[in-house]
């Protein structure tokens, strides 16, 4: 069931659309069946809660009744979309063919050096999927392939490699295959000195595995097979049956999740349970994998940290008295609070986000105004600095620092004007290497032609929202221009104003583009993110609406040119603001929306349900009940004009499951007074990322962007 194609084609997701030539065709029209739903005695009536499918009904060798009339529906949605937008192929050709066209067709990684050896993906030309490789450090050794993705994936509608893993002796790889786009990998191990595969196999895990330190045993998380919920880990001795796999940790409470991961030292393997407001560490010796596991520091209601190991200590970032985080040290033998010394004090106006620890320095990533900082620390003095970035907004990260004795800090610096680049910083000399920059394969791409901004917007409660901006020098800033105005918002998740290249296909045709860095996400520190959950969320669709609002105040666009886009708990965001303030926006991009709330919230059954009550509230109490109800985009859908809308899904997200945008365009239809384009994109063969590979989740792209192009009058 997995490979279901529409009845109708829709080649390559070229897609073309005019106003007049869509009200001329029928509109799908989903049958009505009302369910009736009563809680804390008010009564909902859902006329589309049929279109809800089991996993076992997807997956079915053969479609039942109900499989068929939901699938039929959703192919008629594609079908419409196809028709509706068929004008606009050639455009569509053409921005495939120009963001594609600006990726490196043979680009390779800069290789990362980890215990003798130095590892990297590579891409060959015309090729989706990497080869992933490594080389001896020596030079001398020719390159070998440890996994070869485009042979792997060629036959397959979707192809994902999840983590990769090396035993220590540098023999044996664990790996993990997706081949349905829920985020449920099967795990193998290859022996990379005679290039066979092991007969070991695990099936329904998280995608990695870590290694103790006895090169034969790895541990591994076992997701809950309904609610897919990361709730076990196992350990695994190599050459012996899943079947008599060790369970090592079950987490019980519904509410929390767990992972399993190695200390950089090499000396732990640790597991973190973790949900929203909470988390709890143990660990035992890697080179004892029998061992007894032990606590760092028992959960506790609103206490989260994380742990790093260094000599005789842990190195703990906590936020225990500490909404913004510290930095904590204690001996591992006594990890209680009474042991602990401060490292790094809480700072109300600076977010510690995480730490890189090095045989010399410490190495602190630190959020502040909104912009990330990267400071380096040295052991054994008093000697600091921050490494230095001159873009008004950027993205800044560490990665790839699997060395402990070295000098030498890895990190990427973008922003919207600079293509991402790789450093390799000397921490002692402060020098530093380009390791890479990102190629943008444009003879007529120049940096210089694009304007970067860092604004701030005073929302409606006085608050000062930053907002990223960009656009082409040669656009005016008088009003005249479409602006694209992105966000999110939630789980304290911040979109960093990074480079794209794919957007230049919107900025070259005129349009400014702006992220909102709105409450919900974390960009002005943990407050920021406490001030728009739970029961301040609607502080998030205020702020994204005040920031629109605020765009045409200041001659960035004007009304009838501005547009909005959001995906998953963005997409949430979507559905609300065109419920508040539909006539603000021309046009709006929902993708894979979360926008039937109560209802998702209300069934424990449903993937990730439970780990979020945190975050937006459990609707079984009827304080949270009634405001969830207040704001879900579903719920709310009334008699009124709607913006010009374009919903994406895909049959097998785990996530955000089909049937809530599927309800949401049928809702949409049902109620809405005006005939603006209202179209749903549905991908049968994929889930909550998109199409696999490097290429084809760009169709999907550039029938997005064609259908904001559109709206504008756009041909070229």
């Amino acid at each position: 069931m997995r490979n279901i194609k529409p009845l109708i084609f829709i080649a390559a997701c070229t897609f073309g659309c005019t106003t007049l030539f869509a009200q001329k065709m029928t509109e799908p029209t989903a049958e009505k069946v009302p369910t009736t739903l009563e809680e804390h005695g008010n009564t909902r009536i859902d006329n589309y809660f049929w279109m809800r499918l089991s996993d076992e009904q997807k997956e079915a060798a053969k479609m039942d009744a109900q499989t068929e009339k939901v699938v039929k529906y959703l192919e008629e949605e594609n079908a419409y979309l196809n028709e509706g937008m068929k004008h606009t192929e050639g455009l569509q050709a053409k921005l495939f063919e120009e963001i594609t066209g600006r990726i490196k067709q043979d680009d390779e990684s800069v290789p990362v050096k980890r215990n003798g050896y130095f590892y990297y993906n590579r891409y060959e030309k015309g090729q989706d999927y990497p080869l992933v490789c490594r080389k001896k450090d020596d030079g001398k050794d020719a390159e070998e392939i440890m996994l070869n993705g485009p042979e792997m994936g060629k036959d397959e509608s979707y192809f994902s490699i999840g983590g990769a893993s090396v035993s220590k002796n540098n023999q044996y790889l664990a790996y993990g295959i997706d081949l349905i786009s829920r985020r449920q990998y099967t795990l193998y191990v290859k022996d990379l000195n005679s290039g066979e595969m092991l007969e070991d196999k695990i099936e329904n895990t998280t995608g990695g595995a870590v290694w103790a330190n006895d090169n034969k045993t790895i541990y591994y998380v076992k997701k809950d097979p309904q609610t897919l919920r990361s709730a076990y880990i196992y350990s695994h001795v190599l050459g012996t049956s899943s079947d008599e796999d060790k369970l090592v940790y079950h987490e019980k409470d519904e509410t929390f999740s767990c992972s399993v991961y190695k200390s950089k030292s090499s000396a732990y393997i640790m597991i973190g349970s973790f949900q929203t407001l909470s988390s709890e560490v143990r660990f035992i010796d890697a080179n004892k994998p029998e061992g007894e596991w032990k606590v760092v520091l028992p959960r506790e209601r609103n206490h989260e940290y994380s742990v790093d190991h260094f000599e005789d200590h842990f190195y703990i970032t906590t936020n225990d008295n500490a909404k913004n985080f510290k930095l904590v040290k204690t001996p591992v033998n006594a990890t209680d609070r009474k042991n602990w010394k401060e490292v790094i004090a809480h700072r109300s106006d600076v977010l510690l986000e995480d730490i890189e620890i090095f045989k010399n320095f410490l190495v602190v990533n630190e959020r502040k105004n909104g912009l990330m900082n990267i400071r380096v620390m040295e052991w054994n003095s008093n000697k600091e600095h921050y490494i230095q970035f001159n873009d008004p907004a950027y993205d800044a990260y560490t990665f790839g620092n699997p060395e402990f004795d070295t000098e030498v800090l890895r990190y990427g610096y973008n922003s919207m004007t600079t293509p991402n680049t790789v450093y390799d910083y000397n921490m002692q000399s402060r020098d530093q290497k380009v390791m890479k920059q990102s190629e943008v394969m444009d003879p007529n791409f120049d940096p210089a032609n694009y304007v970067c901004e860092r604004i701030y917007a005073t929302v409606r409660d006085g608050v000062k929202v930053p907002v990223s901006i960009v656009y082409h020098k040669d656009t005016k800033i008088d009003g005249s221009a479409p602006c694209l105005l992105y966000g999110y918002g939630s789980y304290g998740y911040s979109i960093d104003p990074s480079f794209s290249s794919v957007r230049l296909s919107l900025l070259d045709r005129g349009f400014v583009y702006a992220i909102a860095h709105i409450r919900g996400s974390q960009t002005m520190g943990r407050q920021w993110y406490e001030d728009g959950k739970l029961l301040k969320k609607k502080n998030t669709f205020y702020d994204f609406i005040d920031c629109g609002k605020y765009l045409i105040e200041n001659n960035y666009t004007s009304q009838g040119h501005l547009y909005a886009q959001g995906g998953s708990a963005g997409g949430l965001l979507m559905g609300s603001i065109i419920n508040m303030e539909p006539n603000l926006w021309n046009g709006v991009i929902a993708g894979v929306p979360f926008v039937d709330v109560v209802s998702t919230m209300w069934d424990e059954s449903i993937p990730l349900t439970t780990g979020e009550f945190d975050e937006w509230g459990n609707p079984k109490d009827p304080e949270y009940y009634e405001y969830i109800l207040s704001y879900s985009p579903y719920d709310n859908v009334t008699e009124q004009d709607y913006p010009n809308l374009l919903i994406t899904t895909g049959y097998w997200d785990s996530q955000v499951q089909y049937w809530e945008p599927a309800k949401w365009i049928a809702k949409l239809r049902e109620l809405r007074t005006n005939s603006n384009l209202l179209y749903m994109y549905c991908n049968m063969d994929v889930g909550h990322g998109g199409a696999s590979g490097r290429f084809q989740r760009y169709k999907e792209t550039a029938m997005e962007y064609a259908f904001l192009i559109d709206l504008e009058g756009i041909t070229q």
